[in-house]
């Protein structure tokens, strides 16, 4: 990018004139800035009083060494996993402690019985459960478990998301399997081609290791959204069965 433009008078016949351009040098969009947890804790704060879903009044945060922990109470779950959602959006968060307890007001308790029956009925309404691969819903104190075998990392993200933000929910355990049709080694080219068109991404710093159709991610990241990202873009890739994310925030 340009910078200041500096006017240069020469001696001699007449007034000439010349321009040279100074060039600013500006980080690119890989330059990390280490920040105190003073500031880490300021940030995190604020992002959370910037997000409407969450209500800050209720939620504590700490910070030692990078690591972030919340605490205080949800009125729900989706309000808790919000909040833990929104910290990982702020620069310099290594890691985050989720103690956030989720209590509910008198008018959102519901039974397990009543929360098995609403997760049943968002689960059957997503297009692609089929008949004869669905998936079993388990609710024990407000704690959802979903078992069984999609096809899709995003059809196992799609069931948690259906449920993760019902009355009365506590909790969500995924524990749905993908059934891999692909080799390992087209799963490989795949992520790969994929983080190199990642604008998100830089990929020099991150190492893909296939075991069959396992996946671990290692390496180092600028934050907690890259950090992210890499492990979404590795479930993406057809037939990946799990993604073991060993990526650190520098």
């Amino acid at each position: 990018m340009l910078g200041e433009v500096k006017r240069i008078r020469r001696a001699g016949r007449g007034d000439e004139c010349k321009f040279s351009l100074k060039r600013q040098n500006k980080p690119d969009m890989f330059t990390t800035t280490k920040k105190s947890d003073r500031e880490i804790k300021e940030d995190v704060l604020a992002e959370l009083e910037y997000e409407p879903s969450v209500k800050i009044t209720d939620i504590g945060v700490l910070v030692e060494n990078g690591t972030v922990t919340l605490n205080g109470f949800a009125t729900s779950y989706g309000e808790k996993y919000a909040a833990v959602k929104t910290a990982k959006r702020v620069g310099g968060v290594r890691a985050i402690a989720d103690d956030i307890e989720v209590k509910f007001p008198e008018p959102f308790k519901r039974n397990d019985g009543e929360i098995a029956a609403a997760a049943a009925n968002n689960v059957e309404g997503l297009c692609w459960h089929l008949s004869d691969n669905p998936v079993q819903i388990t609710v024990s104190d407000g704690w959802i478990t979903l078992e069984g075998q999609v096809e899709w990392w995003y059809q196992k993200d799609a069931a948690e998301n259906t449920v993760l933000y019902l009355l009365g929910v506590k909790g969500v355990s995924n524990l749905i399997t993908i059934r891999s049709k692909v080799t390992a080694a087209k799963v490989e080219t795949a992520i790969r081609a994929s983080f190199e068109r990642s604008a998100l991404l830089e990929v020099k710093k991150i190492e893909v290791k296939l075991s069959g159709n396992k996946v671990t991610l290692t390496g180092n990241v600028r934050n907690y959204t890259e950090r992210e990202e890499a492990e979404r873009v590795a479930w993406a890739a057809p037939g990946v069965s799990s993604v073991n994310n060993e990526l650190t925030v520098e």
